[in-house]
């Protein structure tokens, strides 16, 4: 009898793939089948198994040009950090959301880190609002939620409350690219409590990442910006919490596979990386590696 259980035990995945229990160890061995070990057992994520059955249905890796082992997109810093940590040998290449969408469907990279909310329903990472409807192998991993906030200057000199404070005379607000998931929400939030974004001052300059604004608020350029609480809490700026946002892995489904992805994966899994996430603040883990979208 099929099993509902986010993990399945060696036999319930033998059972579910029609394989013999031996075949699976045997993949599993050679790093063929994803799968974890808890207190020395197999487990195997029941969501990671539908994903490698397509990906073998799917035949077709041989056609396909390997894209660069590259992540895209938004900065967040434990993803960066993990990154590192995990050796998974991937270029960091983090530009914003839009720039992500971009590279993974141009095949410049393999992985994009997203967070773009849709203005009119308030949803993320929806695939048909950031033209990815055409792309049939499409793969959406929620990798955490994150506290979005306003960072201000420590001891927060200008006493700001709230985003209608922002459109206060001589306030300087620190501003993301215009395709930046941080500059979307912003826009988002300020339509929400009907201040207009047209009544702020923004810096000359804009923050390419999350700690170019949290640095720009740090060093006087700007008196507030919207970013993660992490970012406010690693450059020793204020935060005032504002919003609880997801932010999603894209990626194709052949490319999940791969080993740069998988160790990413597998990390995340190992307790220093929950009491990083818990060092850094402002995460939320309990939906991390769930399958968001599966084209």
């Amino acid at each position: 009898m099929e099993s509902k259980a986010t993990y399945l035990t060696t036999a319930e995945a033998a059972a579910y793939l029609r394989l013999k229990e031996r075949k699976l160890y045997d993949l599993a061995a050679q790093g063929v089948i994803p799968c974890t070990r808890v207190t020395g057992k197999l487990l195997f994520p029941r969501h990671s198994l539908d994903l490698w059955l397509m990906h073998h249905l799917e035949g077709d890796r041989a056609g396909r040009r390997a894209p660069p082992r590259v992540l895209a997109g938004s900065q967040d810093p434990l993803l960066e950090w993990a990154v590192r940590e995990s050796g998974g040998d991937l270029a960091l290449l983090c530009h914003g959301s839009g720039d992500g969408v971009r590279r993974l469907i141009e095949g410049g990279a393999m992985l994009a880190g997203v967070h773009l909310i849709d203005a009119e329903s308030g949803e993320y990472n929806r695939p048909e609002r950031l033209g990815l409807s055409a792309m049939g192998d499409l793969v959406i991993l929620r990798w955490a939620r994150r506290r979005q906030g306003l960072l201000l200057a420590p001891g927060n000199p200008l006493a700001i409350r709230g985003l209608a404070d922002l459109a206060r005379p001589g306030v300087v607000v620190a501003r993301r690219q215009p395709d930046a998931g941080a500059e979307r929400l912003l826009r988002y939030l300020l339509a929400r409590q009907e201040v207009a974004a047209e009544a702020l001052r923004f810096a000359p300059h804009l923050a390419l990442s999350e700690d170019d604004l949290a640095l720009a608020v740090r060093q006087g350029e700007a008196d507030a910006g919207l970013g993660v609480a992490a970012a406010a809490r690693r450059q020793g700026v204020d935060f005032l919490s504002l919003h609880w946002e997801p932010f999603d892995l894209l990626m194709r489904r052949r490319d999940y596979f791969e080993a740069p992805i998988q160790r990413l994966l597998a990390f995340a899994r190992e307790p220093r990386f929950a009491e990083r996430a818990a060092t850094l603040g402002g995460y939320d883990l309990s939906e991390l590696g769930r399958v968001v979208h599966n084209a």
